[in-house]
């Protein structure tokens, strides 16, 4: 007899997104399926492979409502301090930079950098412990979508009956593809590169944007171990033709090209773990819902990395939807409707939107060597380095802080959203 088990929502898709979207439902009593067609990675993870993200603080919040955060297994590396300089490789980078300092928010750090291998053992470990998930893994998943409902069929041979199904597949989704959803796409010509490097010299928890002619360079503080006290990790966006020379070399000539656009004030570099490498494209879907069906993540948006703030756009929408789907069920409605999508849409897309635009732009008016533009921007940080009110509006904004953002980033219990997130501190006070 086939087992039949029924949720409130089934997410198809156990990645970062997916899988922290079923933990904070789950933790909020609500009936909730997820299903991946791979199997999840073990806990016992092989060692340091270069990966890491920046957590935001409003993230970092999330994380905490969801159970995952007090799961990680060893400590996060705290970002205290930002600055952002213009610069040419193997050049010093301009003295007119932007600086930004956590103590001067007085909210905490903007972030931290967790591993990835980190981030999915803290997933894995709460997912499995959580009475009200169950966990389909591997699992390929065929989906029926009416106005009653969603059928989920699975190649195990289980069945979930779902109120609400949520695609958490990724930038190829198949389910957003189902739909009809069709998605606006812009090729940077660029390759992501990511990994991690090693110096002699500590980061002091600072975060380095290095604005180059082809593309930003990231420098994120790693946590410190026994076998690298001093490490961080790297997100270079490279042209795809130099990017593919790059990532043959050796690791001598290597570590030197990320020196050269790194700069010296962490003295040598070494390469460790392994080197990732992606093309970077921007994607937006042309709608955030269809009957019964809501997109988060990657299947809805994908942005340029110049901000660092992609998982963390796709945590907001997990804070958004799940906030609205609480209310719904505590209220009795039905967490699948019209309306809830609806709601879910009208906070999420622009948003999303505003952050792919200012990335874009970001990227257009960095990526480029002309004199006077180069000149232009030099400037134009210098003078925002001197106001300080639209200083604090940048680091706000980083730390994840804006309009409409719920209770669930601003780390109090789930609730509805406040007008204007940006007035408020990570505890739900006033920002001063």
């Amino acid at each position: 007899m086939t087992k039949r088990i029924e949720a409130a929502v089934c997410i198809i898709g156990a990645g970062p997104v997916g899988a922290t979207l079923a933990a904070t439902l789950a933790a909020a009593g609500l009936p909730t399926a997820v299903v991946d067609s791979a199997p999840l990675p073990p806990m016992e993870l092989p060692e340091f492979d270069g990966r890491a993200y920046a957590i935001a603080l409003t993230s970092r919040n999330l994380l905490e409502a969801a159970g995952v955060w007090p799961l990680l297994p060893w400590a996060p590396g705290p970002i205290t301090r930002i600055r952002c300089a213009d610069g040419m490789p193997g050049e010093a980078p301009s003295r007119l930079a932007l600086h930004f300092d956590a103590a001067e928010t007085g909210a905490g750090p903007f972030g931290w950098m967790v591993e990835a291998r980190a981030l999915r053992m803290a997933l894995n470990a709460r997912m499995k412990a959580l009475a009200h998930l169950s966990v389909h893994a591997p699992a390929r998943a065929e989906v029926t979508r009416g106005a009653e409902g969603a059928e989920i069929r699975l190649s195990t041979g289980e069945t979930i009956a779902a109120r609400l199904v949520v695609a958490a597949e990724g930038r190829r989704s198949p389910l957003r593809q189902q739909a009809g959803i069709g998605a606006a796409t812009l090729d940077y010509r660029q390759t992501g590169i990511v990994g991690a490097v090693a110096h002699e010299r500590p980061h002091g928890q600072v975060a380095l944007e290095q604005f180059l002619p082809n593309g930003p360079f990231a420098q994120l503080p790693l946590a410190p171990t026994a076998e690298h006290p001093n490490a961080s990790a790297i997100v270079w966006s490279e042209k795809r033709a130099i990017a593919e020379r790059v990532l043959k070399l050796p690791d001598a000539e290597y570590g030197r090209e990320i020196q050269r656009r790194m700069g010296d004030h962490l003295g040598r570099v070494t390469p460790i773990g392994r080197r990732w490498s992606y093309p970077l494209t921007a994607m937006h879907a042309m709608r955030y819902t269809d009957t019964r069906l809501a997109l988060v993540g990657d299947a809805a948006h994908g942005i340029h990395p110049i901000a660092g703030q992609g998982l963390n756009l796709g945590f907001r929408d997990v804070a958004a939807l799940a906030e609205l789907v609480a209310a719904a069920m505590s209220r009795g409605e039905d967490p699948g409707g019209a309306a809830l999508l609806a709601s879910y849409q009208a906070r999420r897309r622009p948003d999303a939107l505003l952050m792919l635009g200012a990335t874009h732009a970001l990227e257009r008016l960095f990526g480029n060597s002309l004199p006077p533009l180069r000149l232009a921007r030099r400037l134009g940080m210098g003078a925002v380095e001197r106001m300080p009110r639209l200083k604090d509006f940048f680091a706000r904004r980083a730390m994840g802080f804006g309009p409409l953002t719920g209770s669930l980033m601003l780390g109090r219990p789930p609730g509805e959203p406040s007008l204007d997130g940006a007035l408020y501190g990570p505890l739900g006070g006033p920002a001063g």
